[in-house]
C-alpha cells in the first residue's frame, strides 16, 4: 500500500509544472501569430534571463544519476567520488566562456534555432547534419530512458506505490508540459526543478545528519569502520586513471553537449550570459558536490553491506530518504531527484523533437520549395514531441540496471560526436565538411565499439579512445578535403583573414 503523505508533495509539484507550461503556451500563441512559432517553440525566442538560463542549464546537466547513482557510488567508495565530482563546477564556465557568446552571435546572424542549424551552416553538409540529428535522437533516447527509470524507481522506493504508477505519473506530466510549453516552458519548469533540487538536498541532508547523530558522529563511524573512504584513492578504488577520465567525461567535455549548447542560443543579452555564468557556477558547485557528499555521509546511517540493500548502489539514496525522514518530508526530499529526472527528460525531448522537425523535415521541405503553415508546424512539432515521449515511456516500462552507467555512456557518445565538430567549427578556419564528417562518424563508431567490447587503453575510459580518434579524423579529413568557401567562413570568422585565405577561397570556388 502506498503512502499518500509522501505522494502528495510530488503530485502537487507535477501539477504546478504542467500548469506553468499551459500559461507559457498561451503567451507563445501571440508569438506564433506573428510567424515565430518555430523560434518560440524550440528556442524561446531568445529571451531567457540570467537566472532562468543558469537554472535551466543546471537542471538539464543535473540528471537523476546525479542524485541516485552518483551518491550511491560515493556511499560505496567514499570521498574519492566527491573529489571526482568537484570538476563539475567548471561545466558552466566552460560552456558559457568557450562556446556561449560566439555560438549566440552566430546563431543570431544565421537565424539558427538548433545546434544542427549551426553545424549545417558551418560545414555545408546535409550528410553531417543528418548524422548529427540521428546521434542526438539515439543518445538522447538512451538518456531519457535512464531518467524515467531512475525517477520511477526512486518514487517506488519512497512512496510505496508501484514502479509503473510512478513512471506513468511523472512520465505523463513531463511529456505534457514539454509538448505544451516548448523551449520556454521547459526552461521555466527547469528553473522550478533546479530550486526543487536544492530544497531536496537540504531536506535530505538534515535527515541524514539527524539520523546519524550529527556530522562528527557520522565521520567517526566512517573513520572507524571504513577508513579507506576518507582517502583520495579510497583504498585503490579511485586510481588516477579513473579520476582523469571521469574529469573529462563529466566535467571538461560537457561544454559541447548539444542539450547545453542550445541554451547558449536562447539568452536575452550578454548581461544575462555573465549573470548565468556566476549564479550557475555557485549553484552547480553546491548542488553536485553537496549531493555526492550526502552519499558518503549516508554510510554512517546505512552501515550494512550492499547486499542488504538490494545489491545495487541505485538503492542507497531512496533507502536513506525512507529511513531518515517522515513521510511528508520524504515526499519533499524526492522532489529533488524527480525534478532532476523530469528536467533532463524535458530538455532532451525538446531537443530531439527539434532535430526531427527543424533539422530534417523542415529543411528538406524548404529545399523542395514547400513551406509549412504555422498551424501545420505547431501541430507537427507537438505531435512529434508527444510521440517521442511516448516511445521513451514505453521502453522504460522494463527498467535497465545501473542508471549512472547508461547516463555516462550517452554523455561519452555525445561528447565524442560533437567535441571537435563544434570546437574546430567555431575556432579553426581550416576545418571542413570532410574532417567534420570523418570526425563524427569515426569517433562515435570507435567509442561505441570499444564500449561494447570492453576495450581500454592504459585502463582509461573509452571516451579517451573516441576523442583521440575523432580528433585525428578531423585533422586528417580537413587537410585532405576541400577548403570551405570564404563567404561561409566570413560568417564564423569575421575580419579574420590572411594571405592563405585568398588561396583557400580560390580553391573552394574551383571545387564548387
Amino acid at each position: 500500500m502506498g503512502d499518500l503523505a509522501a505522494l502528495v508533495p510530488v503530485a502537487l509539484f507535477l501539477v504546478f509544472a504542467v500548469g506553468m507550461s499551459m500559461v507559457v503556451r498561451r503567451r507563445a500563441r501571440a508569438a506564433s501569430t506573428g510567424g515565430g512559432f518555430v523560434k518560440e517553440y524550440f528556442i524561446g525566442n531568445r529571451g531567457l534571463g540570467g537566472f532562468v538560463l543558469a537554472m535551466t542549464t543546471i537542471a538539464t546537466y543535473g540528471s537523476v544519476s546525479s542524485f541516485v547513482g552518483g551518491p550511491g557510488q560515493a556511499w560505496s567508495i567514499g570521498f574519492g567520488w566527491v573529489y571526482m565530482a568537484v570538476v563539475q563546477v567548471t561545466a558552466l564556465v566552460l560552456l558559457y566562456g568557450i562556446v556561449g557568446k560566439k555560438m549566440a552571435l552566430i546563431a543570431r546572424k544565421l537565424d539558427a534555432i538548433t545546434v544542427v542549424d549551426v553545424i549545417r551552416a558551418r560545414y555545408g553538409s546535409d550528410a553531417l547534419a543528418n548524422l548529427s540529428a540521428v546521434i542526438i535522437v539515439v543518445f538522447f533516447g538512451a538518456t531519457m530512458i535512464a531518467q524515467f527509470v531512475g525517477g520511477a524507481k526512486l518514487f517506488e522506493a519512497v512512496t510505496g506505490y508501484s514502479y509503473v504508477f510512478g513512471l506513468a505519473l511523472f512520465g505523463v506530466a513531463v511529456v505534457l508540459f514539454t509538448t505544451i510549453g516548448g523551449f520556454r516552458g521547459v526552461a521555466l519548469t527547469d528553473a522550478l526543478c533546479g530550486i526543487a533540487m536544492l530544497v531536496g538536498i537540504v531536506v535530505l541532508a538534515a535527515g541524514i545528519l539527524d539520523a546519524g547523530g550529527g556530522y562528527e558522529a557520522i565521520m567517526g563511524s566512517i573513520a572507524q569502520n571504513h577508513p579507506e573512504m576518507l582517502e583520495p584513492t579510497s583504498g585503490g578504488n579511485m586510481p588516477p586513471s579513473l579520476y582523469f577520465t571521469q574529469w573529462l567525461l563529466v566535467g571538461i567535455f560537457t561544454f559541447v553537449l548539444p542539450q547545453s549548447v542550445v541554451r547558449t542560443m536562447g539568452y536575452k543579452d550578454v548581461k544575462s550570459l555573465h549573470r548565468a555564468m556566476i549564479v550557475g557556477t555557485v549553484i552547480i558547485g553546491a548542488m553536485m558536490i553537496g549531493v555526492t557528499a550526502l552519499g558518503v555521509l549516508a554510510a554512517g546511517v546505512l552501515t550494512e553491506d550492499l547486499a542488504a540493500y538490494g545489491g545495487s548502489v541505485d538503492n542507497i539514496i531512496p533507502l536513506a530518504i525512507v529511513r531518515t525522514l517522515p513521510p511528508v518530508l520524504a515526499g519533499i526530499a524526492i522532489i529533488g531527484p524527480v525534478a532532476a529526472s523530469i528536467s533532463t527528460v524535458s530538455s532532451l525531448l525538446i531537443s530531439s523533437s527539434s532535430a526531427l522537425v527543424k533539422d530534417v523535415w523542415m529543411h528538406y521541405a524548404e529545399a523542395r520549395g514547400k513551406h509549412a503553415s504555422e498551424r501545420t508546424l505547431s501541430v507537427s512539432s507537438q505531435a512529434i514531441t508527444l510521440g517521442l515521449g511516448a516511445a521513451v515511456f514505453v521502453l522504460a516500462i522494463v527498467p535497465p540496471d545501473v542508471i549512472w552507467k547508461i547516463n555516462m555512456f550517452a554523455f561519452g557518445g555525445l561528447e565524442t560526436a560533437f567535441l571537435w565538430v563544434m570546437v574546430c567549427g567555431l575556432f579553426w578556419r581550416r576545418a571542413n565538411r570532410t574532417g567534420a564528417l570523418w570526425s563524427m562518424a569515426g569517433g562515435t563508431l570507435a567509442y561505441c565499439a570499444t564500449m561494447a567490447l570492453g576495450f581500454k587503453v592504459a585502463d582509461l575510459h573509452q571516451i579517451v579512445i573516441g576523442i583521440v580518434v575523432a580528433g585525428a579524423c578531423m585533422v586528417v579529413g580537413s587537410l585532405v578535403g576541400s577548403h570551405a568557401p570564404k563567404a561561409r567562413l566570413d560568417v564564423f570568422f569575421p575580419g579574420d583573414t590572411d594571405g592563405a585565405d585568398d588561396r583557400d577561397a580560390a580553391e573552394a570556388r574551383r571545387a564548387s
